[in-house]
């Protein structure tokens, strides 16, 4: 049988849980907030070929130096996406100090996230 004492730590129990869940959230939407806003910019060697990605790791922009047209097309191709990789493995980067900045790289939902990426760019 439960006396008062056992039923108020039962509830402290209880309440502590929650208190963590709620804690775990938060953390989670803020993680969420930070990744929508990420995007990440890599400029080529030559300095030719500048590209931007989003927070998905897509080409959201692609800046071409005029002398790009004195290279053959083969060449410039490369280079984008050379540089395109590059732009996604400092967006990966970034998107790694974010987690473990909100919930942590290696909670299970920092895992997840790190995972995720990793997957959808290659490793990058």
């Amino acid at each position: 049988m439960l006396d008062g004492r056992d039923f108020e730590a039962a509830e402290r129990m209880i309440d502590d849980w929650q208190a963590g869940i709620d804690e775990r959230a938060a953390r989670a939407r803020e993680l969420s907030a930070r990744l929508s806003r990420l995007s990440a910019r890599a400029r080529s060697d030559d300095r030719l070929v500048t590209v931007t990605v989003g927070a998905a790791g897509d080409l959201v922009g692609l800046e071409l130096d005029e002398r790009t047209r004195q290279r053959p097309a083969a060449e410039t191709a490369r280079t984008i996406l050379k540089t395109l990789r590059a732009a996604q493995a400092r967006l990966t980067a970034a998107v790694a100090d974010a987690t473990a900045e909100t919930v942590g790289a290696d909670s299970p939902t920092g895992r997840a996230v790190l995972a995720s990426y990793a997957g959808r760019l290659g490793g990058a």
